[in-house]
Protein backbone atom coordinates (compact mmCIF):
# COMPACT_ATOMS: atom_id res chain seq x y z
CA UNK A 1 0.00 0.00 0.00
CA UNK A 2 2.71 2.48 0.93
CA UNK A 3 4.60 1.70 -2.26
CA UNK A 4 1.43 2.62 -4.15
CA UNK A 5 0.91 5.80 -2.13
CA UNK A 6 4.45 7.05 -2.74
CA UNK A 7 4.20 6.30 -6.45
CA UNK A 8 6.95 3.68 -6.46
CA UNK A 9 4.71 1.17 -8.23
CA UNK A 10 4.60 1.37 -12.03
CA UNK A 11 6.71 4.55 -12.07
CA UNK A 12 3.64 6.63 -11.15
CA UNK A 13 3.55 10.37 -10.53
CA UNK A 14 5.10 11.28 -7.17
CA UNK A 15 5.16 14.18 -4.75
CA UNK A 16 7.82 16.89 -4.96
CA UNK A 17 9.43 16.12 -1.57
CA UNK A 18 9.77 19.83 -0.90
CA UNK A 19 10.07 19.60 2.88
CA UNK A 20 12.99 17.16 3.03
CA UNK A 21 14.67 19.07 0.21
CA UNK A 22 14.32 22.27 2.24
CA UNK A 23 15.83 20.59 5.29
CA UNK A 24 18.77 19.35 3.23
CA UNK A 25 19.30 22.74 1.54
CA UNK A 26 19.46 24.49 4.91
CA UNK A 27 21.71 21.84 6.43
CA UNK A 28 24.16 21.85 3.54
CA UNK A 29 24.21 25.65 3.47
CA UNK A 30 25.12 25.63 7.16
CA UNK A 31 27.92 23.14 6.65
CA UNK A 32 26.41 19.75 7.53
CA UNK A 33 27.35 16.61 5.64
CA UNK A 34 24.60 15.01 3.57
CA UNK A 35 24.66 11.82 5.64
CA UNK A 36 23.90 13.80 8.81
CA UNK A 37 20.70 15.15 7.24
CA UNK A 38 19.14 12.09 5.61
CA UNK A 39 17.38 10.62 8.67
CA UNK A 40 15.73 13.91 9.65
CA UNK A 41 14.81 14.61 6.01
CA UNK A 42 13.13 11.21 5.76
CA UNK A 43 11.30 11.93 9.02
CA UNK A 44 9.63 15.11 7.75
CA UNK A 45 8.66 13.45 4.46
CA UNK A 46 7.14 10.47 6.26
CA UNK A 47 5.24 12.79 8.60
CA UNK A 48 4.00 14.83 5.65
CA UNK A 49 2.67 11.73 3.90
CA UNK A 50 0.98 10.45 7.04
CA UNK A 51 -0.90 13.75 7.12
CA UNK A 52 -1.78 13.48 3.41
CA UNK A 53 -3.29 10.02 3.82
CA UNK A 54 -5.42 11.17 6.75
CA UNK A 55 -6.33 14.46 5.04
CA UNK A 56 -7.55 12.59 1.96
CA UNK A 57 -9.83 10.50 4.18
CA UNK A 58 -11.16 13.49 6.12
CA UNK A 59 -11.65 15.57 2.96
CA UNK A 60 -13.04 12.59 1.01
CA UNK A 61 -10.62 13.34 -1.82
CA UNK A 62 -10.67 10.55 -4.43
CA UNK A 63 -7.55 11.59 -6.37
CA UNK A 64 -3.97 12.63 -5.54
CA UNK A 65 -1.12 12.94 -8.03
CA UNK A 66 -3.47 11.86 -10.80
CA UNK A 67 -4.38 8.49 -9.27
CA UNK A 68 -6.83 7.10 -6.71
CA UNK A 69 -6.05 8.03 -3.12
CA UNK A 70 -5.10 5.27 -0.71
CA UNK A 71 -8.48 5.14 1.05
CA UNK A 72 -10.28 4.99 -2.31
CA UNK A 73 -8.18 2.05 -3.47
CA UNK A 74 -7.76 0.06 -0.24
CA UNK A 75 -10.59 1.25 2.00
CA UNK A 76 -10.80 3.52 5.04
CA UNK A 77 -9.49 1.11 7.67
CA UNK A 78 -6.37 0.16 5.73
CA UNK A 79 -5.63 3.80 4.85
CA UNK A 80 -5.95 4.97 8.46
CA UNK A 81 -3.63 2.18 9.54
CA UNK A 82 -1.11 3.05 6.82
CA UNK A 83 -1.12 6.70 7.90
CA UNK A 84 -0.54 5.69 11.52
CA UNK A 85 2.38 3.52 10.42
CA UNK A 86 3.99 6.44 8.59
CA UNK A 87 3.68 8.60 11.71
CA UNK A 88 5.51 5.95 13.74
CA UNK A 89 8.15 5.52 11.03
CA UNK A 90 8.69 9.27 11.00
CA UNK A 91 9.78 9.37 14.62
CA UNK A 92 11.86 6.21 14.30
CA UNK A 93 13.66 7.82 11.38
CA UNK A 94 14.31 10.95 13.42
CA UNK A 95 15.70 8.88 16.30
CA UNK A 96 18.06 7.20 13.83
CA UNK A 97 19.80 10.55 13.43
CA UNK A 98 21.43 9.80 16.80
CA UNK A 99 24.11 8.12 14.69
CA UNK A 100 25.27 11.62 13.78
CA UNK A 101 23.82 13.90 16.45
CA UNK A 102 24.26 14.27 20.21
CA UNK A 103 21.37 12.79 22.28
CA UNK A 104 20.24 16.19 23.60
CA UNK A 105 20.07 17.52 20.05
CA UNK A 106 17.93 14.58 18.93
CA UNK A 107 15.56 15.21 21.85
CA UNK A 108 15.20 18.84 20.80
CA UNK A 109 14.55 17.79 17.20
CA UNK A 110 11.87 15.34 18.35
CA UNK A 111 10.22 18.07 20.43
CA UNK A 112 10.17 20.39 17.43
CA UNK A 113 8.70 17.75 15.11
CA UNK A 114 6.02 16.71 17.64
CA UNK A 115 5.08 20.38 18.10
CA UNK A 116 4.75 20.83 14.34
CA UNK A 117 2.60 17.70 14.11
CA UNK A 118 0.28 19.07 16.78
CA UNK A 119 0.01 22.37 14.90
CA UNK A 120 -0.83 20.51 11.69
CA UNK A 121 -3.62 18.64 13.49
CA UNK A 122 -5.00 21.92 14.85
CA UNK A 123 -4.88 23.48 11.39
CA UNK A 124 -6.66 20.52 9.82
CA UNK A 125 -9.35 20.68 12.51
CA UNK A 126 -9.92 24.37 11.76
CA UNK A 127 -9.96 23.70 8.01
CA UNK A 128 -12.67 21.08 8.44
CA UNK A 129 -14.68 23.36 10.74
CA UNK A 130 -14.49 26.20 8.20
CA UNK A 131 -16.44 24.10 5.68
CA UNK A 132 -19.62 24.64 7.72
CA UNK A 133 -19.09 28.36 8.31
CA UNK A 134 -19.87 31.40 6.17
CA UNK A 135 -18.15 33.93 8.43
CA UNK A 136 -14.52 32.86 7.99
CA UNK A 137 -12.25 35.90 7.65
CA UNK A 138 -9.00 36.11 5.70
CA UNK A 139 -7.15 36.62 8.99
CA UNK A 140 -8.63 33.40 10.41
CA UNK A 141 -7.81 31.59 7.19
CA UNK A 142 -4.18 32.72 7.26
CA UNK A 143 -3.86 31.56 10.88
CA UNK A 144 -5.24 28.18 9.84
CA UNK A 145 -2.80 27.63 6.95
CA UNK A 146 0.09 28.86 9.11
CA UNK A 147 -0.63 25.82 11.29
CA UNK A 148 -1.72 23.31 8.66
CA UNK A 149 0.93 24.06 6.03
CA UNK A 150 3.42 26.53 7.47
CA UNK A 151 4.31 24.47 10.55
CA UNK A 152 5.92 21.59 8.67
CA UNK A 153 7.85 23.86 6.31
CA UNK A 154 9.02 25.80 9.37
CA UNK A 155 10.22 22.75 11.28
CA UNK A 156 11.88 21.32 8.16
CA UNK A 157 14.03 24.43 7.82
CA UNK A 158 14.63 24.51 11.58
CA UNK A 159 15.79 20.90 11.70
CA UNK A 160 18.19 21.51 8.84
CA UNK A 161 19.88 24.20 10.91
CA UNK A 162 19.89 22.10 14.09
CA UNK A 163 21.40 19.11 12.27
CA UNK A 164 24.22 21.40 11.13
CA UNK A 165 24.84 22.67 14.66
CA UNK A 166 23.51 26.13 13.74
CA UNK A 167 20.99 26.36 16.58
CA UNK A 168 21.59 30.10 16.82
CA UNK A 169 20.06 30.49 13.35
CA UNK A 170 17.33 27.86 13.70
CA UNK A 171 14.65 30.43 14.61
CA UNK A 172 15.45 32.48 11.50
CA UNK A 173 15.13 29.43 9.27
CA UNK A 174 11.89 28.44 10.99
CA UNK A 175 10.46 31.87 10.14
CA UNK A 176 11.68 31.46 6.57
CA UNK A 177 9.83 28.14 6.30
CA UNK A 178 6.75 29.58 8.02
CA UNK A 179 6.35 32.45 5.56
CA UNK A 180 7.19 30.27 2.57
CA UNK A 181 4.60 27.71 3.68
CA UNK A 182 1.86 30.34 3.79
CA UNK A 183 2.84 31.68 0.35
CA UNK A 184 2.99 28.13 -1.02
CA UNK A 185 -0.50 27.30 0.29
CA UNK A 186 -2.01 30.48 -1.18
CA UNK A 187 -0.48 29.62 -4.55
CA UNK A 188 -1.85 26.09 -4.25
CA UNK A 189 -5.29 27.56 -3.52
CA UNK A 190 -5.08 29.64 -6.69
CA UNK A 191 -3.93 26.70 -8.77
CA UNK A 192 -6.86 24.68 -7.45
CA UNK A 193 -9.24 27.19 -9.03
CA UNK A 194 -7.45 28.56 -12.10
CA UNK A 195 -4.73 26.08 -13.14
CA UNK A 196 -5.43 23.13 -15.43
CA UNK A 197 -5.91 19.71 -13.86
CA UNK A 198 -2.97 18.22 -15.77
CA UNK A 199 -0.52 20.36 -13.80
CA UNK A 200 -2.14 19.81 -10.39
CA UNK A 201 -3.10 16.13 -10.56
CA UNK A 202 -6.62 17.01 -9.38
CA UNK A 203 -9.79 18.06 -11.14
CA UNK A 204 -10.00 21.78 -11.80
CA UNK A 205 -12.15 23.45 -9.17
CA UNK A 206 -11.88 20.46 -6.83
CA UNK A 207 -11.73 22.71 -3.76
CA UNK A 208 -14.98 24.40 -4.77
CA UNK A 209 -16.65 21.05 -5.39
CA UNK A 210 -15.49 19.95 -1.93
CA UNK A 211 -16.80 23.22 -0.41
CA UNK A 212 -13.30 24.05 0.86
CA UNK A 213 -12.67 27.58 2.08
CA UNK A 214 -9.54 28.45 0.12
CA UNK A 215 -8.01 31.95 0.15
CA UNK A 216 -9.82 33.27 -2.98
CA UNK A 217 -13.16 32.01 -1.69
CA UNK A 218 -12.69 33.46 1.80
CA UNK A 219 -11.49 36.79 0.41
CA UNK A 220 -14.42 37.04 -2.03
CA UNK A 221 -16.93 36.12 0.68
CA UNK A 222 -15.52 38.89 2.84
CA UNK A 223 -14.72 41.60 0.28
CA UNK A 224 -16.65 40.75 -2.89
CA UNK A 225 -19.81 42.42 -4.11
CA UNK A 226 -23.26 41.28 -3.09
CA UNK A 227 -23.90 39.40 -6.33
CA UNK A 228 -20.69 37.39 -6.02
CA UNK A 229 -21.28 36.63 -2.34
CA UNK A 230 -24.77 35.38 -3.18
CA UNK A 231 -23.36 33.26 -5.97
CA UNK A 232 -20.77 31.75 -3.64
CA UNK A 233 -23.39 31.06 -0.99
CA UNK A 234 -25.54 29.31 -3.58
CA UNK A 235 -22.61 27.24 -4.85
CA UNK A 236 -21.48 26.22 -1.38
CA UNK A 237 -24.94 25.57 0.02
CA UNK A 238 -26.35 23.83 -3.04
CA UNK A 239 -25.42 20.77 -5.04
CA UNK A 240 -22.29 20.20 -7.08
CA UNK A 241 -21.55 22.63 -9.89
CA UNK A 242 -21.15 21.40 -13.44
CA UNK A 243 -17.90 22.12 -15.30
CA UNK A 244 -19.37 25.20 -16.96
CA UNK A 245 -20.56 26.56 -13.63
CA UNK A 246 -17.10 26.06 -12.14
CA UNK A 247 -15.48 27.94 -15.03
CA UNK A 248 -17.94 30.81 -14.71
CA UNK A 249 -17.41 31.05 -10.95
CA UNK A 250 -13.63 30.97 -11.39
CA UNK A 251 -13.84 33.85 -13.86
CA UNK A 252 -16.17 35.80 -11.56
CA UNK A 253 -13.68 35.39 -8.71
CA UNK A 254 -10.86 36.63 -10.91
CA UNK A 255 -12.89 39.61 -12.13
CA UNK A 256 -13.74 40.56 -8.53
CA UNK A 257 -10.05 40.73 -7.61
CA UNK A 258 -9.73 37.49 -5.63
CA UNK A 259 -6.70 36.31 -7.58
CA UNK A 260 -5.03 39.71 -7.33
CA UNK A 261 -5.65 39.78 -3.56
CA UNK A 262 -4.23 36.28 -3.23
CA UNK A 263 -1.02 37.23 -5.02
CA UNK A 264 -0.73 40.43 -3.03
CA UNK A 265 -0.90 38.47 0.22
CA UNK A 266 1.43 35.82 -1.17
CA UNK A 267 3.96 38.54 -2.01
CA UNK A 268 3.84 39.90 1.54
CA UNK A 269 4.97 36.54 2.90
CA UNK A 270 7.39 35.91 0.08
CA UNK A 271 9.13 39.20 0.91
CA UNK A 272 10.59 37.55 4.01
CA UNK A 273 12.16 34.86 1.82
CA UNK A 274 13.46 37.43 -0.66
CA UNK A 275 15.27 39.27 2.14
CA UNK A 276 17.35 36.20 2.98
CA UNK A 277 20.98 36.08 1.77
CA UNK A 278 21.23 35.49 -1.98
CA UNK A 279 21.92 31.97 -3.21
CA UNK A 280 21.44 28.67 -1.43
CA UNK A 281 18.19 28.38 0.49
CA UNK A 282 16.71 31.64 -0.81
CA UNK A 283 17.08 30.69 -4.47
CA UNK A 284 15.82 27.18 -3.79
CA UNK A 285 12.59 28.45 -2.21
CA UNK A 286 11.91 31.15 -4.79
CA UNK A 287 12.31 28.62 -7.60
CA UNK A 288 9.50 26.52 -6.10
CA UNK A 289 6.84 29.19 -6.67
CA UNK A 290 5.94 29.04 -10.38
CA UNK A 291 4.88 32.65 -10.95
CA UNK A 292 5.11 34.80 -14.01
CA UNK A 293 5.98 38.45 -13.64
CA UNK A 294 2.35 39.33 -14.35
CA UNK A 295 1.22 37.32 -11.34
CA UNK A 296 -0.30 34.59 -13.48
CA UNK A 297 0.07 30.95 -12.56
CA UNK A 298 2.58 28.89 -14.48
CA UNK A 299 0.80 25.67 -15.40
Amino acid sequence: MLSYHFGFAHNARRGKRLRPRLLIEVGLFEGAGFEALVDAAAAVELLHNYSLIHDDIEDEDPVRHGRATLWTRYGLAQAVNAGDALCALSYLSLLASARWQAPERVIEMARALHTANLAMCRGQSEDLAFEDRRDVTTEQYLEMIAAKTGALFAVSAELGAVCAGAENRAAFYAQLGHHFGIAFQILDDCRGIWADSQSTGKKRGADIVRKKKSFPIVWASEHGGGALRSRLASAYDGGNLEARGLEELAEALRAAGAQEAAYRTLAEHLAFVEQAPAGGVRDFLLALLPLKGSGEIVA
